[in-house]
């Protein structure tokens, strides 16, 4: 059990290696590059126990800082070259023009829609409007954590674009 112990002792870098192979699998899962930096402070961690074996407090120290200055200089430069890309829609925007059906009557005040199996506060983009539960709509706009939508039925009064 000693030389089990003392082979564990030498070779904790496999241990970190395979600590930073989960947690960068993992992130596949999140894509929010917050497990990417903790798998980089493992591997870093990895890499100082290939040069200090048995230095285990050294070993967490590194791993730890460097997981830490990735999460708080190289983490949200990613992001915001991700979201700045283009094509790239939050969930929200990616609402607009989404269909969906009103649970309670909408007005141009207040309502509420079920869309993509979520209930949104609602409101019409038009005044005058009133959307009946059941009706179809269409979401035209996000304000915040309201939708503003009209009904389906009736479009948006414009064809492609082009005026008529």
């Amino acid at each position: 059990m000693a030389e089990f112990w003392r082979w564990v002792a030498e070779h904790g870098w496999v241990g970190w290696l395979g600590a930073s192979a989960v947690l960068a699998c993992a992130e596949m899962l999140t894509l929010d590059f917050t497990l990417l930096m903790l798998a980089s402070g493992a591997l870093a961690g990895g890499v100082t126990a290939v040069f200090l074996p048995g230095a285990w407090l050294i070993q967490v120290l590194v791993a730890v800082a460097v997981g830490g200055v990735m999460l708080a200089v190289l983490r949200p430069t990613l992001l915001k070259r991700v979201r700045d890309a283009p094509g790239y829609r939050s969930l929200l925007d990616q609402l607009v023009g989404s269909e969906g059906t009103a649970t309670r009557q909408v007005t141009s005040e207040t309502g509420e829609v079920k869309v993509r199996g979520e209930i949104w506060e609602a409101r019409t983009m038009s005044p005058g409007v009133t959307i009946d539960a059941g009706e179809s709509i269409e979401v035209y706009q996000v304000d915040a954590t309201t939708l503003i939508v009209y009904p389906a039925s009736q479009g948006l009064g414009w064809s492609g674009g082009a005026r008529t």
